[in-house]
């Protein structure tokens, strides 16, 4: 039986060891990062199947199934996991001409993926078209910032931008897509209003950070990767004249990066570039660790590489 003075010093430490709880747990959440980890494809192009065994340089690559076992295998490993794509889902294989997307979709739904953008062959089986496949067999959203498509079949179909909480990390992720004009037959594109770009990146992040207060902001960009020409938007210099974008995960030129690129935003900070190829070959991943300490960092980037030995 504890005495008066034993009980006294005993409720006093149970007390001190109540009230230093958040403390401790505040202090634990400043040193201990929190690491999330981004898998990324562009352009697939309607490439369910691997490449067929005919001596072709990609034969045996890509195909759902694989991508589908790295998927899993690293979900596995890793508490947070994001799954993007960069648009052109659509067309490349006999699967597009004949479903006109409603496998690509259902796989993608299937396989997880938490958002995608759109690119300019999301549009070739026409508006109404990417719109019934979406509304039927997505349970992700498409996330375009630059295309207004009041009055059209696309009209309330896609949204600007999308925040996931992982732990006690926000991101926030938005999309922005190619000029239409010139590159998708009007037929196509329709009504759709084309915006800048840059100023509506600058505008949604701008948004993602100072008021919804997001860790980090990816962009998920149809631009492409660089041009030579000076008067078209790429990545690079959509990087240079913007704020508040810590990632780019790109697409359309087809761009195999072994490494990702890194670019000074308007103000100076580190803004990150990485586009993998095509036809799902590779699954791009990126690996960030968050800390209050340090910040944020990229502390890892490898690129896997999509075939039956790899998948699984």
């Amino acid at each position: 039986m504890l005495n008066r003075k034993s009980f006294i010093r005993q409720a006093a430490l149970s007390a001190g060891a109540i009230m230093a709880g958040p403390a401790l747990a505040e202090a634990a959440d400043y040193l201990n990062p929190v690491k999330l980890t981004i898998l990324h494809t562009n352009d697939t192009h309607s490439r369910l199947d691997p490449f067929p065994m005919d001596g072709g340089r990609n034969q045996g690559l890509g195909g759902i199934a694989a991508r589908s076992g790295l998927i899993k295998q690293v979900r596995a490993e890793e508490e947070h996991v994001l799954l993007l794509d960069a648009g052109d889902i659509f067309q490349g294989t006999p699967y597009f001409n004949i479903y006109k997307g409603e496998p690509e979709i259902k796989a993608m739904t299937n396989l997880g993926y938490d958002a995608c953008t759109i690119g300019n062959h999301d549009f070739d089986a026409g508006m109404e078209n990417l719109a019934t496949q979406l509304t039927q067999h997505a349970s992700f959203p498409m996330l375009v910032a630059n295309y207004d498509f009041t009055g059209t079949p696309m009209e309330g179909k896609t949204e600007p931008y999308k925040i996931f909480k992982k732990g006690r990390l926000k991101i926030g992720v938005f999309g922005v897509g190619i000029e239409g004009r010139g590159l998708i037959p009007d037929s196509l594109f329709g009504a759709t209003k084309y915006l800048d770009p840059v100023q509506k990146a600058n505008e949604t992040a701008a948004t993602l950070r100072r008021d919804k207060k997001c860790d980090m902001v990816i962009c998920l960009s149809h631009l492409g990767y660089q041009y030579k020409e000076s008067n078209k938007v790429s990545d690079e210099v959509l990087a240079k004249e913007t704020e508040n974008i810590d990632l780019i995960i790109g697409g359309h030129t087809h761009t195999f990066l072994d490494n990702p690129v890194e670019f000074k935003s308007k103000k100076g900070e580190q803004v990150i570039v990485n586009q993998v190829g095509f036809a799902g070959i590779i699954l791009g991943r990126l690996d960030f660790e968050f800390s209050k300490f340090s910040g944020k960092k990229l502390s890892k980037n490898h690129n896997l590489t999509v075939s039956p030995k790899t998948g699984g």
